[in-house]
C-alpha cells in the first residue's frame, strides 16, 4: 500500500512539473508571436521614414484619423514615427530580455526534472 500511495504522489509530482514546462512553452510561444507582430511593424515604420525623409520639406502629408485625412506638418509626422520607431525597439527588447528569462527558467526546470 505504501508504494501505491508513493506511486501516487510521484506521479502528481510529475504531471506538476510538465505541467509548468507546458505553461512556460507556451508562454515562450506567445512572446514569440508579439515579436513577430513588432518585428513587422518596426519595418514598416523604417520604410515610412524613408519615404518622408525623400519628401521636400514643403510637401503635403496627410495623416488618417478614423475616415478622414488630417493635413500635417511633416517634421511634426517624422517626429511622430521616430517616436514609434523608439517605443517599438523598446518593446522589441523587453520582449527579448523576457523570452531570455523564461528560456533561463525552461532549462532550470527540465534539469530539475
Amino acid at each position: 500500500m505504501a508504494s501505491s500511495s508513493a506511486l501516487r504522489e510521484l506521479q502528481r509530482e510529475l504531471e506538476a512539473k510538465a505541467n509548468d514546462l507546458s505553461k512556460i512553452q507556451k508562454d515562450i510561444s506567445k512572446n514569440h508571436q508579439v515579436r513577430k507582430k513588432y518585428t513587422i511593424q518596426l519595418g514598416e515604420n523604417e520604410l515610412v521614414l524613408k519615404e518622408l525623409d525623400l519628401l521636400s520639406e514643403d510637401a503635403n502629408v496627410f495623416k488618417l484619423i478614423g475616415p478622414v485625412l488630417v493635413k500635417q506638418d511633416l517634421a511634426e509626422a517624422r517626429a511622430n514615427v521616430r517616436k514609434r520607431i523608439e517605443y517599438i525597439s523598446a518593446e522589441l527588447k523587453r520582449l527579448d530580455t523576457t523570452l531570455q528569462d523564461l528560456d533561463r527558467s525552461k532549462i532550470a526546470r527540465k534539469k530539475r526534472c
